[in-house]
């Protein structure tokens, strides 16, 4: 018996090098947490990374090169997607493609009021209590509802299993009962 536990992260080391007129506290700013990262060899997509060894900034300063390790999550982005904006609907319902090879955890804004009922190629995975809300972020990779002005969080305003709100690879629907004046959708593409 095979039990899939999933894809793990990994570390990828980069060499840096500093030219001209540097400054050693934006280096150490720039390469202190966590954030996107694009590779030169992938410019139309990024990782989401964190740095946890310490870097030789010694190094750095003296030879004015270093290796620095990200640690990578093992999914890739699109960085040249935007985020797609919906303002008109036809039968209360979306396209959206995922253009990557992987299905993906999308994060979605909705604006609208009263309790919406979303669905996913034709299957209802959400049922959403608007409330005084205007809007409300589903970010479904995170499992995390929150309203996006005060980022207070609107979990329980969300009732359905995250993660069933998975593209597939190709063309998608969403689809609702309810009012949406508009929807958002990014991170719509995803690779491994």
């Amino acid at each position: 018996i095979v039990t899939q536990l999933g894809f793990s992260a990994y570390d990828k080391t980069v060499e840096i090098g500093l030219y001209s007129n540097f400054d050693i506290d934006d280096a150490i700013t720039y390469f202190n947490g966590s954030g996107k990262v694009v590779f030169s060899n992938e410019p139309d997509k990024y990782y989401n990374y964190q740095i946890l060894d310490q870097i030789d900034y010694e190094r750095l300063i003296r030879f004015r090169t270093a290796k620095v390790k990200f640690h990578i999550q093992p999914f890739k982005y699109s960085a040249v997607e935007g985020i797609m904006k919906f303002t008109s609907f036809t039968n209360n319902q979306i396209t959206i493609k995922n253009n990557g090879n992987y299905i993906s955890k999308p994060v979605i804004t909705i604006t609208g009021s009263g309790t919406i009922n979303l669905s996913l190629n034709g299957y209802q995975v959400f049922v959403i209590d608007m409330g005084d809300n205007e809007q409300i972020v589903i970010d479904t990779n995170l499992m995390e509802a929150y309203n996006p002005t005060n980022q207070a969080l609107l979990n329980r305003s969300v009732t359905g299993n995250y993660d069933n709100f998975s593209l597939n690879v190709g063309t998608n629907t969403i689809s609702w009962s309810g009012t949406i004046s508009e929807i958002d959708v990014e991170n719509y593409s995803r690779w491994i």
